[in-house]
């Protein structure tokens, strides 16, 4: 019943396909109630704080769902097609997929967070101690001694 790894041939994992299929559905589902919780969100924030703050969260909420949607959408066809059908076309396709899931996910986050993707690493390295430090003693330097 059960065979070994090494046993197997390309073409014979069906538990990968199953598998993948399962996170396709997942993937949907997660976009499906990101959608439905975020016109929620927008409803409750439209009564707190007008049609734009609104419109905001609903953006904000959709977007959140639309970028996990996406990495498990990547994750689907990643198990797919490495387990199932590795040839030079379907990883051709399947890089071609990846490239424009990944631009999506770029603009999604430019749109959720008003930067690109890695702008928080370059924010974040700017505000390293040592930057605080250096930051800290040219403010001291500007002062006159008293």
């Amino acid at each position: 019943m059960w065979m070994l790894a090494s046993e197997l041939e390309v073409g014979d994992w069906a538990i990968a396909e199953d598998l993948s299929e399962w996170i396709e559905i997942v993937a949907v589902a997660v976009i499906a109630v990101s959608v439905v919780i975020a016109f929620a969100i927008g409803i409750r924030t439209f009564g707190r704080g007008g049609a734009a703050a609104g419109v905001e969260a609903v953006k904000q909420q959709i977007s959140r769902g639309l970028l996990l949607g996406l990495d498990l959408l990547i994750a689907a066809d990643v198990i797919r097609t490495v387990t199932l059908e590795p040839t030079l076309e379907n990883v051709t396709a399947l890089g071609v997929l990846v490239v424009v899931r990944t631009f999506l996910a770029w603009s999604l986050i430019v749109e959720l967070e008003g930067r690109w993707p890695w702008a928080a690493w370059t924010e974040a390295t700017s505000a390293s101690p040592q930057h605080d430090r250096d930051a800290d003693s040219s403010v001291a330097s500007d002062r006159p001694a008293s």
